[in-house]
């Protein structure tokens, strides 16, 4: 089993920035992927950005490259969303998920088993 705790959600103008963290505990990350999903009022949850664990390698969705940052802390078993340049439509609940690496990254849901209790973000005008 792997748990998440996700932190560092909150209000924000636009143009601002956030940091979201997500803590894992219960097993060795080595070979998971984490990612982050979104899920804004009355969409669905959408991918946002993952990192291999084992080497860092990051992946985003087409509407937060070059604003979102995904990163981790192998010493405190914690990956990191910073957000930049914050938009009203960025504005959601984010959630940090893990799943164990197949074949690639996954940028669906399904590809996640364990999935954190998610934290707000809102980006005002």
């Amino acid at each position: 089993q792997v748990q998440l705790v996700e932190s560092g959600g909150g209000l924000v103008q636009a143009g601002g920035s956030l940091r979201l963290s997500c803590a894992a505990s219960g097993r060795t990350f080595s070979s998971y992927v984490m990612g982050w999903f979104r899920q804004g009022p009355g969409k669905e949850r959408e991918f946002v950005a993952a990192i291999r664990w084992s080497n860092g390698s990051p992946y985003y969705a087409d509407s937060v490259k070059g604003r979102f940052t995904i990163s981790k802390d192998n010493a405190k078993n914690t990956g990191y969303l910073e957000m930049n340049s914050l938009k009203p439509e960025d504005t959601a609940v984010y959630y940090c998920a893990a799943g164990i690496l197949i074949s690639r990254v996954s940028t669906t849901t399904g590809g996640y088993a364990y999935w954190g209790q998610g934290t707000q973000v809102t980006v005002s005008s």
